[in-house]
């Protein structure tokens, strides 16, 4: 009887190497490509779906035990933290006693106790004060503020599909630009940008296949996808390739998804969270971006448990690309706000 050899597992390192790397003034140009209408019809699309009123605060990691997580969202402030029991509640930010920054008040036993004037609150509705519906996805944090989204609310996010966190290396980075969430959107629906604006991250890139006709109340599907070919850039001619698929679900969400090559099932979501005007008026966004890393490889284990050292590193890298993406984001608005934005 024929003996059967078990597949190979994979190896511990992922890389490849680049058999004829080609110099970054001499890739073909992308911009015939990479038209404006192309951009904002998918833009338009991720408009049209709902939210249910969800947005999205910050990383499930920031809530601690002594302090709220404290953000504006749509030009409200927030507060979020848990309760004596374990659940998240959320709610104002200001005291409805004589308004102190409920931001800077201590947790004790899962009370937010005011510094004014020793005012608690324990998550449920007291003394003029009104919790928010919030929601703990595992990786981040969601509130749900009806006035602000006016759309028909529903009792949870719409979270993207993801790996299970269990076997997952996750990390969340947030950075903020002077723009509108639409900005933030419409850069990660352009991956055509990705080798040319980021060649420290990416090369060789290819827009394999865009959107083709979609029902914008649909939610996004194969059809409604951006699916790139492109080589994560490690050192030198060392690469990792991989194919993805970017959708966008919602107005305020990007989703990339690794459909092929290493790490395959993973993801990265990108969160645009309206903040509110600055004091000259001008419109702030927080980019709020988890990603959610799976691999079969045999040093990936490894890796999860080296998590606390990684996530600081992951962060660090989401930061460099969203340094020059937020740049591309707030010149967009800038642009637009003007009348001088030609897409």
């Amino acid at each position: 009887m024929k003996s059967v050899r078990p597949p190979r597992r994979p190896g511990i390192l992922p890389l490849s190497l680049r058999r004829d790397p080609v110099a970054w003034e001499r890739q073909r140009p992308t911009w015939r490509e990479a038209r404006p209408a192309l951009i904002a019809d998918a833009l338009k699309r991720a408009q049209a779906r709902p939210t249910g009123n969800w947005y999205v605060v910050g990383a499930s990691r920031e809530l601690r035990p002594d302090r709220p997580l404290a953000r504006a969202v749509a030009g409200r402030e927030v507060v979020l933290w848990r309760n004596a029991g374990g659940r998240l509640v959320a709610g104002p930010g200001n005291c409805p006693h004589l308004g102190a920054p409920l931001r800077d008040s201590p947790l004790r036993c899962g009370t937010l106790v005011c510094r004014w004037h020793g005012l608690g609150l324990d998550g449920g509705a007291f003394a003029g004060w009104e919790p928010w519906p919030a929601h703990d996805d595992g990786v981040l944090v969601w509130v749900r503020l009806d006035e602000a989204g006016a759309e028909e609310p529903t009792a949870r996010p719409a979270v993207p599909e993801r790996p299970a966190t269990a076997g997952a290396l996750t990390a969340v980075y947030t950075g903020v630009g002077v723009c509108e969430p639409d900005d933030v959107v419409a850069n990660r629906l352009d991956p055509w940008h990705g080798a040319w604006f980021h060649p420290y991250s990416f090369v060789d890139l290819t827009v394999v296949r865009t959107p083709g006709p979609a029902d914008e109340h649909q939610a996004p599907t194969l059809d409604d996808a951006f699916t790139v070919d492109v080589s994560f850039k490690v050192a030198g001619r060392l690469v990792v390739p991989v194919r993805a698929d970017f959708t966008a679900p919602g107005p305020r969400t990007v989703v990339m998804r690794i459909t092929g090559g290493e790490g395959e099932g993973s993801v990265v979501e990108t969160h645009a969270t309206p903040l509110g005007p600055d004091a000259l008026g001008r419109p702030r966004t927080a980019v709020v971006e988890a990603v959610v890393a799976v691999s079969e490889r045999r040093g990936f284990t490894a890796a999860r448990r080296a998590a606390p050292l990684l996530r600081p590193v992951m962060r660090a890298a989401a930061a460099r690309l969203w340094r020059d993406d937020l740049a591309y984001a707030e010149r967009r608005w800038a642009l637009r706000s003007s009348g001088r934005f030609p897409g």
